[in-house]
């Protein structure tokens, strides 16, 4: 797979009937390697690794509602409160990081309502947080320890 702009990780990957397939441990689960499973999977990682994100208040690829139709948020990262601190949209390399994608994350925290907020293609990363007074959104050079 492609060398990403995150630190280097150990992964569980195999080839079964089903293709070749990477082990989650936030689903402690296989799934399908597709480019895009390749960037979450990083993610994960630097925030476990690098974010010092507990590993329990990790919830990755779960199916939520929003204006009465089914999405899927790539990672979410909890408090012990149950809040919502972080919300993450992936997307595969090849897919380029534009308006659409801050839109769509956009959307997706209006149900969440998490503190920050980061995209990426795992070669390019955007971090920001929603300035409510202000009413916009504030980038930031990176995110703080996620820990609690």
């Amino acid at each position: 797979m492609l060398k990403l702009s995150f630190d280097t990780y150990q992964f569980q990957i195999k080839n079964s009937e089903k293709g070749r397939q990477i082990f989650d441990v936030i689903r402690k689960k296989f799934v399908a390697l597709t480019p895009e499973e390749w960037v979450r999977q990083h993610v994960i990682q630097f925030l476990i690794r690098e974010k010092k994100a507990p590993t329990s208040w990790l919830n990755a690829e779960k199916q939520f509602s929003l204006a009465g139709l089914s999405k899927r948020f790539d990672v979410l990262l909890f408090r012990a409160d149950g809040s919502v601190q972080l919300i993450v949209e992936c997307k595969a390399p090849h897919i380029p990081i534009d308006q659409k994608v801050f839109d769509q994350i956009a959307r997706y925290n209006q149900k969440f309502n998490a503190t920050y907020m980061m995209v990426t293609n795992g070669i390019e990363h955007y971090f920001c947080t929603f300035d409510h007074h202000n009413q916009k959104y504030v980038f930031l050079p990176d995110l703080p320890d996620l820990n609690p």
